[in-house]
């Protein structure tokens, strides 16, 4: 349920794993909520399946990684609640909240006490969602004779579509470390490859650092294809309808358009070179690539502009791919247009089907 649009995909089980068997999507409309849109969705007649996986987000979430003493999980789930008000914004009965215990790798230039301390603690992911949005989106779904079964954090649905998609997990390398022209030295600096998908909604961008198919950092910006579009409109005194026409113009946007997001691109770029740049030194791991996906940064030439900016490789990719689609059920055109900003709405329901 974005900011501009709501997007819904159905998944089902056949032979084993799972297939895209429904897709849909209405914009929202101004003046007008996305409960309105999803009631459309729904009339479509688009879905056979009535069980509903749901994702939230936006400041009414709350995601922290906590280093905390190794513990049991049935210790961990007695001990998360002591934790709990000095990480959240908001009063502790105002929010649901779990936590899971991570495996990762130690933080970066602490390998040698770590290796007699690695047995001592370990990194617990805590994630919260105030209970009145939750409830709002349960009510909506229900409303419309739907069960539903799940409420994932946006966040999370990104590293769920990625694994969905079966990707090859980057894996570790070693670093050779030289002195001139000497023959190199026998110490190695051990680097964890991750990769950080970044998804760039309407209202914001979340991205999600992957080591080893395994979150280690998560984050959203409240940056997105919305501020783009107003800063067009601004520039060329236009209104934003427009301004979304000029943006999204099959041939590329004018150099004049190009002008206008130019500053937005940039100051999304600068928080993601904070996120990478924090996830490296805290977790000892190289940033390898970019994958990006939404409907904010479809612009051609976008991507590549981002790239140039964050210093690292950036690619769109699909969260189709190695996905079976039933295509006697969905129109395949549609879902090619959209795929990009899918990845959210098949990592929910791709998490619930497998």
């Amino acid at each position: 349920m974005g900011t501009s649009a709501v997007k819904a995909v159905e998944m089902s089980m056949e032979g084993g794993s799972p297939v895209l068997t429904g897709f849909g999507h209405v914009d929202v409309r101004p003046g007008e909520g996305p409960e309105v849109a999803l009631r459309e969705l729904l009339a479509s007649g688009s879905f056979r399946s009535t069980r509903a996986s749901m994702g939230v987000g936006g400041q009414s979430t709350v995601v922290r990684y906590l280093e905390m003493v190794r513990m049991s999980e049935a210790e961990l789930r007695q001990a998360i609640p002591f934790e709990l008000q000095s990480h959240l914004p908001f009063e502790v009965d105002e929010v649901t909240y779990d936590c899971q215990a991570l495996e990762l790798g130690s933080p970066m230039g602490q390998e040698d006490s770590a290796q007699d301390q690695k047995h001592d603690t370990m990194t617990v992911l805590l994630a919260a969602c105030r209970k009145d949005l939750i409830e709002e989106r349960l009510n909506w779904v229900q409303q419309e004779g739907l069960t539903p079964v799940a409420v994932n954090l946006d966040l999370f649905a990104l590293a769920n579509a990625w694994e969905l998609a079966g990707p090859a997990p980057l894996l570790t390398h070693e670093d050779e470390v030289g002195d001139g022209d000497s023959e190199p030295s026998q110490h190695k600096i051990h680097t964890e490859r991750a990769v950080a998908l970044v998804d760039v909604g309407a209202g914001r961008t979340s991205i999600n650092v992957l080591m080893a198919g395994e979150t280690c950092f998560s984050r959203e910006i409240p940056l997105g294809g919305m501020d783009m579009t107003q800063a067009i409109a601004r520039r060329l005194g236009v209104e934003a309808v427009e301004a979304e026409a000029l943006k999204c113009e099959s041939d590329g946007p004018s150099a004049e358009v190009e002008a206008a997001m130019s500053p937005v691109i940039e100051d999304l770029a600068a928080e993601l070179v904070l996120s990478i740049d924090y996830v490296e030194h805290h977790r000892g791991v190289q940033v390898a690539e970019l994958l990006v996906s939404g409907g904010g940064l479809l612009v051609p030439g976008a991507v590549q502009h981002l790239e140039l900016a964050v210093g690292r490789p950036a690619h769109l990719w699909s969260p189709l791919e190695g996905l079976r689609i039933n295509a006697e059920r969905v129109d395949m055109e549609d879902l090619e247009r959209w795929a990009s900003s899918l990845v959210v709405a098949l990592g929910l329901a791709g998490k619930v089907a497998a």
